[in-house]
């Protein structure tokens, strides 16, 4: 098996919402709102939504940290292009949910094609009412 670093790292956008910064009440609100922006947009496609929170609180070993309370990763595809088999590794994308006691936890990898990635980061930004 051949190992590759491919973009050496893979840069993180988060965003930290606190309730009052919001319109959001839950996951499944935020979940709902951003499978919209998905499925209205013209190069994504929604693959899957998963439930980590429910899949490691079934697991006899898993662990969760205090302050989750829910989670969903979202799974979609924003690509235009497989210029090679190696890109398979990168895909598909994920945005990454996570309800805490104050607020929300929104996180997705950076998208290698700045047109995603700036439609993606709208998607999250858009969720904050009040910044």
């Amino acid at each position: 098996m051949h190992h590759d670093s491919r973009l050496e790292t893979y840069p993180v956008f988060s965003l930290s919402l606190e309730r009052p910064e919001t319109r959001f009440k839950t996951v499944d609100e935020i979940t709902g709102y951003l499978i919209e922006k998905i499925e209205a947009d013209k190069i994504a496609h929604l693959i899957s939504v998963f439930d980590p929170y429910s899949y490691i609180s079934s697991l006899e070993q898993g662990y969760i940290g205090d302050d989750i309370l829910a989670t969903r990763s979202i799974v979609f595809c924003f690509g235009i292009t497989l210029p090679s088999p190696e890109v398979m590794a990168e895909r598909p994308r994920s945005i990454g949910i996570c309800e805490l006691h104050n607020g929300f936890f929104i996180t997705f990898m950076e998208v290698p094609m700045p047109v995603a990635n700036t439609t993606i980061e709208g998607w999250v930004r858009s969720l904050a009412t009040h910044r």
